[in-house]
C-alpha cells in the first residue's frame, strides 16, 4: 500500500500542475475546476493508502523480493448474496433520471435509497446470516 500511496500523491501533484498550466493558457474555467477535482481526489486516495498502510501489515506488494504466490488467498469477505446493492443501484438511477426529467422524481426514489441503504448496513444483523 505504501508504493501505490506514493504514485498516487506523484499523480496528484502531476495534475496539480497541469491544472495550474492548463487554467492560465486556457482561461476555461470547466476544465480547470475538472483539474482541480482531480487533483482534490487523488491526494485523498493517495493520503488514504498512506495512513493505512502505517496501521497493517505489509503485504507482498510492498516487498521487492515476493512472489506473486505469496499474495494468494482470502483478501476480505464479500456477500455473496446481497440484494442490497441492486436497491440502491435502482434508487440511484431514478434519482439521476430527476435530474432530466424532474426534481419532482425524486421523492420516488428516496425510498429505494432509504430501504437499500439501511438493508445493507444491518443485512448481518438479522435473519440466517446473524452469524457471520
Amino acid at each position: 500500500m505504501k508504493i501505490q500511496g506514493r504514485m498516487f500523491i506523484w499523480l496528484s501533484f502531476f495534475i496539480l500542475i497541469m491544472a495550474i498550466v492548463y487554467g492560465v493558457w486556457s482561461k476555461e474555467p470547466a476544465g480547470t475546476t475538472a483539474l482541480f477535482l482531480a487533483f482534490g481526489l487523488s491526494i485523498m486516495i493517495g493520503f488514504y493508502l498512506g495512513f493505512t498502510a502505517r496501521r497493517v501489515d505489509a503485504g507482498a506488494q510492498d516487498d521487492t523480493e515476493a512472489d506473486v504466490a505469496d499474495d494468494a488467498g482470502e483478501l476480505g469477505f464479500f456477500s455473496p448474496h446481497s440484494w442490497q446493492p441492486l436497491m440502491l443501484g435502482f434508487g440511484g438511477a431514478i434519482a439521476f433520471l430527476s435530474i432530466a426529467v424532474g426534481w419532482w422524481l425524486i421523492y420516488f426514489s428516496a425510498p429505494f435509497i432509504v430501504i437499500g441503504l439501511f438493508g445493507w448496513v444491518f443485512e448481518y444483523y438479522h435473519g440466517e446470516s446473524r452469524t457471520q
